[in-house]
């Protein structure tokens, strides 16, 4: 009964770490931006199959979310992701199912070139120029962790940086203590200053 009601406890403190820290990253290096134009980057993750995966359709999701709610038509929803095993780009694979599935009909653009978290940002900076609000949206931690590139790779667009909607209360809260762990060690080679979450 005793180890039983400590495994309880156990897992409890476990799902609110991933819970806490999960919420800490969806805070970090981001500002409180205004202005009429806004786009939403959607990082990619591996897909090798032919249509979008588990993941992606996660992240398809949480962008279109994003989106301000008078902005749909004014949002650009960008999609970054470069070549899958399929011979599509993960780009394309989540504009589909935004599309073909969530009915999406406002602007999306695609950039189908990064293998990496810094190319991602790379690329889509071009994109990102004309815009007042940027959202970037993947699991809290690479998103952070994009953030923080684009504060090294362009500082004045860095300060346009404003929330995404990735982070909700309870969802996928099984998965979120091994998002954590993973998360901790994404963030692990980025400088104290860029992992900095203001609470």
């Amino acid at each position: 009964m005793r180890r039983r009601t400590g495994l309880a406890i156990a897992g409890v403190a476990a799902l609110a770490w991933g819970e806490w820290l999960n919420w800490r990253w969806s805070r970090g290096l981001v500002g409180h931006g205004g202005g009429a134009s806004e786009a939403v980057v959607v990082l990619g993750y591996r897909n090798p199959q032919s249509t979008a995966n588990l993941i992606n359709r996660r992240r398809v999701r949480a962008g279109i979310r994003s989106i301000a709610a008078d902005g749909e038509h004014g949002t650009r929803l960008i999609f970054s992701g470069g070549a899958t095993s399929s011979g599509a780009t993960e780009a394309q694979l989540m504009a589909d199912y935004a599309k073909s599935v969530l009915e999406f009909d406002g602007t999306v653009l695609l950039e189908g070139q990064s293998a990496t978290t810094w190319e991602n940002i790379t690329n889509v900076i071009p994109l990102l120029e004309d815009v007042d609000r940027i959202k970037i949206t993947s699991q809290p931690a690479h998103a952070l962790k994009a953030r923080a590139y684009l504060r090294r790779q362009r500082p004045d667009l860095a300060e346009r940086l404003v929330r995404a909607d990735d982070y909700r209360p309870g969802e996928w809260m099984v998965v979120k203590p091994l998002l954590a762990v993973y998360g901790l060690w994404t963030l692990r080679g980025l400088k104290a200053g860029e992992r900095k979450v203001p609470l």
